[in-house]
């Protein structure tokens, strides 16, 4: 059986490959094919890491944000853990089927909620020896070469043992910091862009999907929604759904957020009349309507999720100051991501979401032992 390497490149909007020269990719996408396809909301890491692993959506797998509130407890916590995952993982069904697979990671975060099932999961944050001996010590997390060397630590692990299916997955820190026409860009790219010809150079049978979690966008306004519903005399609750513990990249401020109304009412419309007139929110949708229409579990999210303009984030100003300059994503303004499939075999004419490569590989990869 031939190892199939799935890439899912951290906030790799489209627009970075229009404007930054990457031609290994370019080459892979004319050899092979490439589309633009949607990521899933909200458009944030955790859900659509999940997603593709899984080949769910959250309403089946139930990652529905970055951070939770869990009201039956009244306690907030951080989506980096196994135990919320609902859905077997691509890396759960190859254990059962005697496959091998490799899990390498630049955020730690994603190592400790995909990890189950693999046969060797490595992150850059908490790398073992064997892999620093043999790729080198990681550059830190807030920096353009961490990408780089998770690549060239799945090259390396590679070189050493095989495996069936490998899943590497970076950190999107660059694109957070740098829009696509500054040169950081360029370089970012091109770091990515020789690992990835590298990675192909070595390994020329594999078969290669490339994709992104989330595009990213630049953002000028915060809003802080509690203080809206609080002047008509209504107590909320907003829980970013971007939120982790990663705050240098996007200070916790994203395009969408979910409201907890105090009370847990059932009879949100006083509070949705609110938000929908709050100028730069550009939908207010009650628990059910946003389940229905983003395929969201209903007891993981808010009463009301909200959804804002193209420039705006949510935040509360009394945690946190609205950067000079900030870039994120988490709205509907974020979900275009690019795919690019390249190896024997592969067809992603009906890909139509970043969802539908954890698909492919589970029912034409995964199928059987080896």
């Amino acid at each position: 059986m031939k190892t199939t390497i799935v890439i899912m490149i951290d906030g790799l909007d489209p627009e970075y490959l229009s404007i930054c020269p990457a031609p290994r990719l370019e080459e892979l996408a004319k050899a092979g094919s490439r589309s633009n396809v949607r990521g899933l909301m909200p458009s944030v890491t955790n859900v659509n890491n999940v997603s593709l692993v899984t080949g769910s959506y959250p309403e089946n797998h139930g990652i529905t944000s970055n951070y939770w509130l869990d009201r039956d407890r009244d306690s907030e916590h951080y989506m980096e853990s196994a135990e919320y995952i609902k859905s077997e993982t691509m890396f759960q069904r190859a254990d059962g089927l005697g496959m091998r697979s490799l899990l390498v990671t630049a955020k730690d975060k994603l190592r400790r909620l995909l990890s189950t099932g693999t046969t060797v999961s490595v992150s850059s944050e908490q790398p073992p020896g064997w892999v620093v001996d043999g790729v080198g010590t990681p550059p830190e997390i807030y920096s353009l070469e961490v990408n780089r060397w998770v690549l060239d630590a799945g090259r390396f692990i590679l070189s050493q043992q095989d495996f069936d299916l490998v899943y590497l997955t970076t950190t999107d820190y660059a694109m957070h910091s740098y829009a696509p026409d500054e040169p950081e860009s360029a370089r970012h790219i091109a770091l990515l862009d020789e690992g990835i010809g590298m990675l192909v150079d070595d390994f020329p049978d594999a078969q290669f999907l490339i994709t992104a979690d989330h595009g990213m966008s630049s953002k000028s306004r915060m809003l802080h929604l509690p203080d809206s519903l609080a002047r008509a005399g209504i107590q909320a609750r907003a829980i970013p759904i971007i939120k982790d513990q990663y705050t240098v990249h996007h200070s916790n401020l994203g395009g969408c957020i979910y409201i907890h109304l105090d009370g847990r009412s059932d009879n949100p419309e006083s509070a949705l009349e609110v938000l929908r007139n709050v100028e730069g929110v550009e939908e207010a949708l009650s628990r059910e309507e946003a389940a229905r229409r983003f395929n969201l579990m209903p007891e993981r999210i808010g009463d009301i999720m909200v959804l804002g303009a193209h420039d705006i984030v949510f935040g509360d100003p009394s945690e946190v100051d609205f950067p000079n300059r900030l870039r994120s994503h988490g709205s509907t303004y974020e979900l275009d991501v690019p795919v690019i499939a390249y190896g024997p075999g592969l067809e992603i004419a009906n890909f139509t979401e970043n969802r539908s490569l954890g698909q492919y590989v589970i029912d034409h990869v995964l199928t059987g032992p080896v």
